[in-house]
């Protein structure tokens, strides 16, 4: 690993993580840590080649890396992050119009991935539902608030994100399963 944060300013880059299979993998990369191309097609339930081709593009892009001594043989290869956080900034593309385009569409991309996986969890059984009666949560907030402190904000939220992101997994024989959170602030009235 690299750097504990990756801040992306090349819209090639950006362009090649912005593919939905791509953030998958860069997902489960995160979450489960280094794979092969054949345990990240499990996961994902693609094709060993079509998961090889993409693991190929995020590996041009400097956002993944080889993982050799996790081998056991010359022909199997293992692949790790970069580094466990990627941001970017849409006004690094300001200067740019196709950066400027493509930074556009991969915020769209991100709003309809992250909302994905809430409307997914809304639309599962009442039974699984059940399952979870304390945690799921929705919370929103109207601030009043400068720029610099929506950013203050934002640090604080991200740093109790982190925390739990980060922490060691209990080894307490309790069955935990992966939760997908998110939170946005921008400007808007009600």
């Amino acid at each position: 690993m690299s750097d504990d944060n990756h801040s992306i300013t090349d819209s090639r880059v950006l362009a090649a993580m912005a593919h939905p299979v791509r953030r998958r993998l860069l997902d489960l990369l995160k979450l489960d840590g280094p794979g092969t191309a054949s345990t990240l097609a499990e996961h994902t339930g693609e094709a060993v080649g079509n998961v090889s081709h993409h693991l190929r593009a995020l590996a041009a892009a400097g956002l993944i890396e080889e993982a050799p001594e996790l081998a056991r043989d010359r022909r199997e290869r293992w692949w790790r992050r970069t580094s466990p956080t990627l941001c970017w900034s849409s006004t690094d593309f300001a200067d740019d119009a196709a950066g400027e385009a493509v930074a556009h569409a991969v915020e769209s991309l991100n709003l309809e991935r992250q909302t994905g996986h809430v409307r997914r969890w809304a639309d599962q059984p009442q039974a699984e539902q059940e399952r979870w009666p304390l945690g799921p949560f929705s919370a929103e907030v109207w601030l009043r608030v400068t720029d610099d402190e929506l950013a203050e904000y934002a640090a604080e939220l991200k740093s109790v994100m982190n925390k739990w992101a980060e922490r060691e997994v209990p080894d307490d024989g309790r069955d935990r399963s992966t939760v997908f959170t998110f939170a946005r602030g921008v400007p808007g009235r009600p």
